[in-house]
């Protein structure tokens, strides 16, 4: 049987005004007072293939995440049900083609963030998001993935001190020496400088056997592997050597005022008050800092408060300073570890807090 024509929501146009990408059109087909279908047309600019995915992997991730069905023949696409899903299917398409415009590829999990962001009804675009470049090196464009993470981003750019805090996997630390490295290859540093506070070491490196650099190596790992990802591996310890990127312990901060440097702390969780005010009064002039941390892994000793944990309510109101939170939502590792952190998330909220001991 078929259904009765109803008068058109919306005149052939392009997609949501503003927002859509001109050439991108849409039209109602039929519908009832309950479904709707609506027809979008691709530009012959965009190859279909590169919007569907090898496969139709990517029209596949959509089948399974929207409210609406998709139909393609051609260059276009019919889209059918409610009037929200349908709107919902338009914004999503409209942001893959705006994607694909600037010429970047699309993966399932870029694809699988536009229909999760637009879901949640935020003001940003998610291409604005995905097409963010902070750094292309070796083949490999870095560039935020969520929401948050363009927020924490845009919060480094705008703020002399920003504290970037989430779970692990958010891209807290690797989107942090992204930054370092742009401003330092900018010329707007003069050295990049990267601590962790060594806790399993109690801060006192001088009873392990080697040299500074094997005390420290085990604590620094993970941001020499950032670093390694971002810069040419001959380069780094040309840059270690003449002391234009620095990596150290935090005890090693104290006494030391650092100018026109990129500064970053890395498991600040682990930090107790002290150690935090210690390390952001060694900010000089021309220098920026970057605090990164979770302060669901603390592993200080005796019930230590952690310092990460305090700052947010002692520095709150300070001018030029910011704090960004990243969920299990912005967890770009493995899709299984999201939902792990996620569970431990839970979990924490129906714990009591700790109790300091004295």
């Amino acid at each position: 049987m078929s259904r009765p024509e109803r008068a058109a929501r919306t005149s052939t146009s392009e997609i949501r005004g503003d927002r859509t990408p001109r050439g991108l059109e849409q039209e109602p087909v039929t519908g009832s007072g309950l479904e709707e279908l609506r027809r979008v047309t691709v530009p012959v600019s965009i190859e279909m293939v590169n919007l569907l995915g090898p496969r139709d992997e990517f029209l596949r991730i959509l089948e399974r995440d929207l409210d609406a069905g998709v139909h393609v023949r051609g260059n276009e696409i019919t889209l059918s049900g409610s009037p929200v899903a349908v709107d919902l299917a338009v914004d999503v398409i409209t942001e893959l083609v705006t994607v694909l415009r600037t010429g970047q590829g699309l993966t399932a999990d870029g694809v699988e963030r536009i229909v999760s962001m637009l879901a949640e009804r935020e003001d940003t675009r998610p291409a604005d998001v995905l097409t963010h470049n902070i750094l292309s090196t070796r083949g490999k464009t870095i560039r935020p993935k969520t929401l948050n993470q363009k927020r924490y981003v845009d919060a480094i750019d705008k703020h002399t001190v920003v504290f970037g805090i989430g779970p692990a996997g958010t891209g807290k630390t690797y989107l942090a020496v992204a930054k370092a490295v742009q401003a330092l290859q900018a010329k707007e540093v003069n050295r990049i400088i990267l601590t962790r506070p060594a806790v399993e070491a109690g801060e006192h490196l001088g009873f392990l056997p080697g040299t500074l650099n094997d005390k420290i190596d085990p604590y620094v790992r993970p941001l020499y592997d950032a670093l390694h990802d971002m810069l040419d591996p001959d380069t780094i310890p040309r840059l270690l050597t003449a002391g234009t990127i620095e990596v150290a312990p935090l005890a090693y901060m104290r006494g030391r005022t650092l100018n026109d440097a990129f500064i970053i702390l890395d498991e600040a969780q682990n930090t107790s008050m002290e150690q935090m005010k210690m390390f952001l009064t060694r900010l000089g002039f021309g220098s920026r800092m970057v605090v990164t941390g979770d302060v669901t892994q603390v592993d200080l000793p005796g019930g230590t408060t952690s310092g990460l944990r305090q700052a947010e309510g002692i520095l709150s109101e300070v001018d030029d300073l910011a704090f960004c939170h990243l969920t299990a939502h912005d967890v770009v590792r493995h899709k299984l570890v999201g939902r792990i952190v996620a569970a431990y998330e839970r979990h924490d909220a129906t714990q009591p807090p700790p109790i300091p001991r004295r």
